[in-house]
Order: C-alpha cells, then sequence, then structure tokens
C-alpha cells in the first residue's frame, strides 16, 4: 500500500490521472505501477510479467541507497522506500538528472 507520496508528479498522477511533468504518453503506465504498488504489501508483485512490462525493480546506490525503483519509460522512474508492506515516499521523477 502506498501510504505517502512525495512529489508533485506522483500526486498529480494519482490524484488526478495528468502531469504538467511527466510526458502524457506516461500517464497510463505511471497510474498503473501506482495502483499495482497501491493493491500490495509485496515487492516482488511489482515483477508482474506482462502489463506493464520492463519494470527493471532495482534498489538505488549511493545517496538514494534506501530506495528502490521502477521504470515507467527511461528517463522517468518511480522511486520509493519500501519497508513492512509499505510503499512510502513515492515519487515520479528522472533521478538520473542532477
Amino acid at each position: 500500500m502506498i501510504v505517502s507520496l512525495s512529489n508533485k508528479v506522483a500526486k498529480d498522477i494519482w490524484e488526478a490521472n495528468q502531469s504538467k511533468t511527466l510526458p502524457r504518453n506516461l500517464w497510463i503506465r505511471a497510474k498503473a505501477l501506482l495502483t499495482i504498488m497501491h493493491s500490495t504489501s509485496v515487492l516482488d508483485d511489482l515483477k508482474i510479467k506482462g502489463q506493464p512490462p520492463n519494470v527493471r525493480l532495482h534498489k538505488l546506490k549511493g545517496d538514494k541507497k534506501e530506495y528502490w525503483s521502477v521504470t515507467i519509460k527511461l528517463p522517468w522512474c518511480i522511486t520509493f522506500k519500501f519497508k513492512d508492506g509499505e510503499f512510502s515516499d513515492v515519487s515520479i521523477e528522472d533521478y538520473h538528472k542532477g
């Protein structure tokens, strides 16, 4: 279950199904991934086969070592913390920038 969203892009997609920042062609896939996250307490459920494919679930390193990431479509990812079946600090971002 998603317990907290930490940026405007994630909040806009979750609440309004749209975003001024995330490209329009990625809105549906982003919402699908957020819906899967909200509907489960198991990290491996994000590795589903079929739809949406190629999410590249992986643990981040360095400054973001507490975070995981799934790919919407490069360079856009959903980053989050996962603990005790809960997804927190969920963001939609291009964390490769910067």
